[in-house]
């Protein structure tokens, strides 16, 4: 089960787009799927956000990437290592937690290094020139590892390379067997034999270790202490012992510095890279402040990603979100005509020639027997009215009125008089803080073949405002044009009061012969009736544009 499923709508969403998702997504709440959270891929226009503030609704949750990211793989709580942990301990955490590599961490949550089983088992197991009888390790290592009692002497955690020898025979063949080495690198494990315990303090040993916690002299002490001889006391008998002092190493002997790292907010895809061509075995994952935050490894690449999305009011991936093609899509609602990607599993597929995506949401509570909240009856109310231009459009069909007089109730407003408010408000240019905003707010990209184009629209009372701003949008228009590598770039500027748009095109010189709509000027084209760009404006620039390449 996903942790999160987001209702989505498609990039620049208008009122439709985000009435929908917050309807669908309420909807899927009240039938127990709290998991189900609405979003948004761009931020809400003038005219939605009029609305929501008016309603007292919070925009949804903002998605600008549904690209996978690193932090959507790892265990946020990784099992580490301190540097001076012994590689008994080290061994121990791998094993109880079933991993194959520990991440070497100082004491700020720093990774220091990666140690791996397979490099252990090369550092330690493969024989060098000294690897059978040389220790690398420190007092206070050894002392942990042996759970030794100090007699003599004191801890040090210094890492110094210990020559090891078992005193298990006579004193003087145990002598021969030392000579050639330094004294104050030998590190002697014996029993109870007060002969061999006396030779190793006499020549001066680093350490002396008695095993079985038998008792030692104390004259033999305080020869010890002299010569500047530690003396541990251990529990563990000789053999134990012996394998326990090899184990006593610490994990920083064995780090590799050399590691790969990579940032919780990168793609998967890098780490895919990582991963693929490094060679190493596992890439660490650093938080922003450079503490760690996982490990990932390859079997990371095939975890399960913990959120889908649910595509509201678009089902083309050119309109999705950024990534929405690598992320499990559950669902489609829509009133668009099809252009969806195809899926690894069936899908909740609703598509109805509607003219709002809200008319379809609301049809899910009616049919349901399930009345929408206040609130959210008036903003599938708000999407319907937008979509539809106060149900004028020649989108509009019996349904939505149907659903329009089935909210209306509940919401407690007139369609007419809330729609009106609606376009009062936010209608026009200066409702966007910038001539670009503007076109850019409601601007889709389609394509037939090898045409590619872009439409935008933009709802008005009049067109004063637009004949005064006319020469700097076809400015923009032409800078959108070559910025999004298209064809053609459009804008319809709708007047909703008397079902009239004006078409401002850039791009395309031969349209002026195909189009079929009166010319006011160059590039601007009078169309009567036209209010809808999913139902009249592309299909007839399919049809014109088509044409044109034949």
């Amino acid at each position: 089960m996903h942790e999160k499923i987001y209702v989505i709508g498609h990039r620049n969403p208008d009122t439709d787009s985000i009435a929908s998702a917050i309807g669908y997504a309420a909807f899927r709440q009240g039938l127990g799927h709290n998991n189900v959270i609405a979003a948004m891929a761009g931020q809400p226009n003038p005219q939605t956000s009029y609305i929501l503030q008016r309603l007292g609704i919070d925009p949804p949750f903002y998605l600008a990437d549904a690209h996978p990211k690193v932090r959507d793989v790892i265990n946020r709580s990784p099992v580490t290592a301190p540097t001076d942990l012994p590689l008994k301990d080290a061994l121990e955490l791998l094993h109880r937690h079933a991993i194959r590599v520990l991440p070497v961490i100082d004491g700020d949550m720093k990774p220091k290094g990666l140690v791996s089983l397979l490099k252990l088992s090369e550092k330690y197991l493969v024989a060098g020139t000294d690897r059978r009888r040389g220790v690398d390790s420190t007092l206070s290592a050894l002392a942990r590892c042996l759970e030794a009692t100090v007699l003599c002497g004191s801890y040090s955690d210094q890492i110094e390379h210990l020559h090891l020898f078992i005193g298990a025979m006579t004193e003087e063949s145990f002598s021969k067997r030392l000579s050639g080495y330094d004294p104050a690198s030998l590190l002697i494990i014996t029993g109870d034999r007060p002969s061999i315990q006396q030779s190793a303090v006499e020549i001066g040993v680093r350490l002396l270790v008695v095993t079985g916690g038998l008792p030692v002299g104390d004259d033999l002490l305080q020869k010890a202490s002299e010569r500047g001889v530690t003396v541990f006391s251990t529990p563990f008998d000789t053999a134990a012992a012996t394998s326990l002092v090899k184990l006593s190493t610490p994990i920083s002997w064995f780090v590799d510095n050399n590691f790969e790292r990579i940032g919780v907010m990168e793609s998967l895809e890098n780490l895919r890279l990582k991963l693929m061509h490094s060679g190493d075995p596992a890439v660490i994952a650093l938080e922003e402040d450079g503490t760690i935050a996982g490990v990932a490894t390859k079997s990371s690449l095939l975890a399960p990603l913990p959120f889908a999305l649910i595509l509201v009011d678009h089902n083309e991936l050119a309109q999705a979100v950024p990534g929405a093609e690598s992320v499990e899509i559950l669902a489609v609602i829509d009133h668009h005509k099809l252009g969806n990607p195809p899926t690894n599993q069936p899908i909740t597929f609703m598509a109805a020639p509607v003219g709002s995506t809200c008319s379809i949401v609301a049809s899910l509570y009616r049919e349901r027997g399930m009345e929408p909240q206040q609130q959210i009856a008036a903003l599938l109310l708000a999407g319907i009215i937008s979509d539809t231009v106060l149900l004028k459009s020649p989108t509009t069909t019996t349904r939505d009125r149907e659903l329009v007089a089935w909210l209306e109730p509940i919401a407690g407003l007139e369609h007419r008089e809330f729609g009106k408010d609606i376009f009062a408000s936010c209608s026009g240019f200066s409702a966007h803080a910038t001539l670009e905003e503007a076109v850019r707010a409601d601007f889709k990209h389609f394509s037939s073949g090898k045409i590619r184009f872009g439409v935008g629209q933009v709802e008005v009372v009049g067109f004063d405002e637009f004949y005064e701003l006319k020469g700097q949008l076809r400015e923009i228009l032409h800078q959108v044009k070559e910025a999004d590598m298209l064809d053609l770039a459009g804008l319809m500027i709708t007047d909703i009061y008397s079902e009239t748009t004006l078409f401002l095109a850039e791009g395309k010189n031969e349209l002026a012969h195909l189009m079929g709509y009166p010319q006011q000027e160059h590039h601007l084209y009078e169309l009567k009736g036209v209010m809808s760009r999913k139902k009249q404006m592309v299909p007839h620039l399919l049809k014109v544009l088509g044409t044109s390449y034949t």
